[in-house]
């Protein structure tokens, strides 16, 4: 009957037949009492004695999907890097006193020995790019003052008015200024390549030739450039059943993007590797490892194109994490080009870039939406993550203090 759940299920296929046979009924004498069960359920649509039929097997929403795994193995929990560590990728914004202290406790419990602030210059509101560098020498002498050795302050470029006569050579008198001020290297957003367009209203490329000055300039001040292309491939894919960041995409819809525009994502990161090519008296910091991390076969063939490349794992620690065996395999052959980052801060999230990084543990949670999958742990080496957590850095960053990290 339409609107009533009847759902009344036998091992025995001749039971419905029974039912509307008395003399079959009396032929199995069933008894008084299961005799009145058949009929309360074909009367009461609120009464199911078996179970549901397979035709109407219970569904929902995929994002509701959150089983819990029954493996019983060996769990560790990680709440403090092995090594004091540096990061290379962080964003904090107006860095009072209260906020430093704050930031200095936190790492200090996840023996975090220093902070790379990619925000240098802030935001401006009002123009809606980057701020200025009065924003960058304040946030350079409170870290200073308040937290000696644990700040070291990036800067930034604004790209707005790339088209007009000088802008090339005033972009690059400001980053002289930003770097004898204290900065010690230049973050590139991904709105280079994204959505900043010339004073024409064409988009801008990463390769523009018009930008050579600033990527020579860098090289010439002896400061990395830590570039951020694009944003992850299945981004500009259909979002369908196929795409593996079909989650992501439902929660955060604002970053699909069409499969040509603003460019396609291939176009986008071939304009970046063009600059590590053109470059090589440069060092570049990869952010996100290039968003090839689910690709290491030519993430390593682009390192070893480009010795002045250098890959941080920001972001992407659920990619690694369920290619253990592969990504150890990497770990250990680019050992001293890899850089540990984070970006996003929040001090719980580091305990699974531990957990990957230093334990062996197997099939554990990711802590975000970015993947639906479980992680393993690579069991890195103490030589490998010494690298990894501050050597490299110390290599590449000019002004980190070494004294405070292991030999």
């Amino acid at each position: 009957m339409p609107g009533t759940s009847h759902h009344l299920l036998f091992a025995n296929p001749q039971a419905l037949r029974l039912l509307c046979n008395p003399i079959g009924i009396e032929e199995v004498q069933l008894t008084m009492k299961l005799r009145i069960l058949i009929i309360l359920a074909f009367l009461s649509p609120g009464l199911t004695l078996v179970a549901q039929n397979d035709d109407e097997a219970p569904t929902m929403e995929f994002e509701n999907y959150k089983p819990i795994s029954t493996l019983v193995v060996p769990e560790t929990s990680v709440m403090s890097a092995k090594f004091p560590f540096i990061d290379v990728h962080s964003h904090q914004w107006g860095l009072g006193e209260k906020k430093i202290r704050r930031l200095i406790e936190e790492m200090d419990s996840l023996n975090m020995g220093a902070m790379v602030n990619l925000s240098g210059r802030g935001f401006n509101r009002e123009t809606r790019d980057i701020g200025t560098q009065e924003y960058l020498k304040n946030m350079i002498d409170s870290t200073t003052l308040l937290a000696p050795g644990r700040f070291i302050i990036f800067t930034n470029v604004s790209f707005r008015n790339v088209g007009e006569d000088g802008w090339a050579a005033e972009a690059c008198r400001q980053l002289e200024e930003d770097v004898a001020a204290g900065a010690r290297g230049l973050k590139i957003y991904k709105s280079l390549g994204l959505s900043y367009s010339d004073t024409d209203g064409n988009r801008l490329a990463i390769d523009d030739p018009r930008l050579d000055p600033i990527w020579a300039k860098c090289g010439e001040l002896g400061i990395p450039v830590l570039i951020h292309a694009a944003d992850p491939a299945p981004f500009w894919h259909k979002h369908d059943s196929t795409n593996e960041r079909w989650l992501e995409l439902k929660l955060r819809p604002g970053r699909k993007r069409d499969a040509n525009r603003p460019a396609p994502w291939e176009q986008i990161i071939a304009e970046q590797h063009n600059i590590f090519k053109k470059h090589p008296n440069t060092t570049f910091i990869n952010a996100h490892m290039g968003w090839l991390a689910n690709d290491l076969g030519r993430l390593g063939k682009l390192l070893d194109e480009n010795p002045n490349v250098y890959p941080e794992i920001s972001a992407v620690i659920a990619e690694l994490g369920r290619q253990p065996r592969m990504a150890q395999k990497f770990f250990e052959k680019y050992q001293d080009r890899i850089l540990f980052g984070k970006d996003a801060y929040n001090q719980e999230e580091f305990y699974t870039y531990f957990r990957v990084l230093e334990t062996e543990d197997e099939y554990f949670p990711y802590y975000k939406y970015h993947a639906f999958w479980s992680l393993y742990g690579l069991g890195l080496s103490d030589e490998i993550l010494k690298k990894l957590y501050y050597k490299n850095a110390i290599r590449i960053i000019p002004g980190i203090d070494a004294t405070q990290f292991p030999e």
